[in-house]
């Protein structure tokens, strides 16, 4: 096969990659390198008595990001507070988007999945999210089948018992993020309290090292939090983060803030904001 054919076949490809790297890694940047890294491997390799070109190269690019987890593991690195959102306009998704937010991949998943351990990991992703077999699980594991299938099951329980399912009405979410937004301007801690659920969690990310960087639970607590950083000279622009509810905030038109809401029984069960500036530089943003 000529180097442009392969390229070719393999385009037809990079969507679904990206969309189980992300997954695997959490980071839209790290799931660009493990695709290419990929590419990369397939270029080098003979294809030519593979009959499922997709289902290899997803196992490909499942190695790789598991390597690149061992490798998080292996020098205690701690899993940021915010995983990279995706992040679309309210009414519109292109192919990209659709592929990496297939399965429903809100960001209170993304979460879970980043407390799995790497086995954990791989093991649950492949199988329940891209319908890799366990045998071939297993095989990337250096694991028998089933001891792939109760890794599988282990994590599974643990995203079925993480936290509170997000509401499945756009409209109603949305009206919720508003009311949050009303009340934080408004500084009206009462009303904050009322739209947020008793148990909400707050994950703040505004850079590594950073004080800032920090995890709040219970809905005094967060409103607290809401009303120290409503700020009044910023302006919102409502967007989907992984397909849910969310605002970008920028300042003298900067994005400065990506704000993503869980909201469950039509409170806010959950708030992701990122503000590391290095990391949404290099995040793409839709049109504001």
């Amino acid at each position: 096969m000529s180097d442009r054919a392969l390229a070719e076949q393999f385009d037809e490809h990079r969507a679904h990659l990206r969309a189980v790297a992300y997954r695997l890694l959490g980071s839209l940047h790290e799931a660009d390198d493990a695709v290419q890294e990929t590419w990369l491997r397939l270029s080098r390799s003979d294809t030519s008595a593979v009959a499922n070109l997709g289902g290899w190269l997803t196992t490909v690019t499942g190695r790789i990001c598991l390597d690149m987890l061992r490798s998080r593991t292996s020098r205690r690195e701690t899993f940021v507070a915010v995983p990279d959102p995706v992040v679309s306009a309210p009414d519109t998704m292109d192919p990209v988007q659709e592929a990496l937010l297939a399965e429903s991949v809100g960001m209170a998943l993304t979460i879970v999945l980043e407390e799995l351990s790497p086995a954990e990991r791989l093991a649950f992703v492949l199988h329940d999210s891209f319908g890799v077999p366990f045998d071939e699980v297993g095989a990337l594991l250096g694991r028998t089948p089933a001891a792939a299938k109760q890794l599988a099951s282990r994590a599974r329980k643990r995203v079925r018992t993480a936290g509170p399912r997000p509401d499945a009405d756009p409209a109603g979410q949305r009206a919720a993020v508003d009311a949050f937004f009303g009340a934080a301007r408004a500084g009206d801690f009462d009303a904050l309290v009322a739209v947020l659920d008793p148990d909400v969690e707050l994950r703040v990310d505004v850079g590594a090292g950073a004080p800032g960087s920090v995890l709040v639970r219970g809905a005094a607590a967060v409103a607290r939090r809401a009303l120290l950083f409503a700020r009044p000279e910023a302006a919102l622009h409502p967007v989907l983060v992984n397909g849910a509810a969310g605002v970008v905030v920028t300042v003298a038109g900067r994005p400065v803030t990506v704000m993503g809401f869980t909201v469950s029984g039509g409170a806010v069960a959950a708030i992701t904001v990122l503000s590391d500036p290095d990391r949404l530089k290099s995040l793409p943003l839709p049109p504001l």
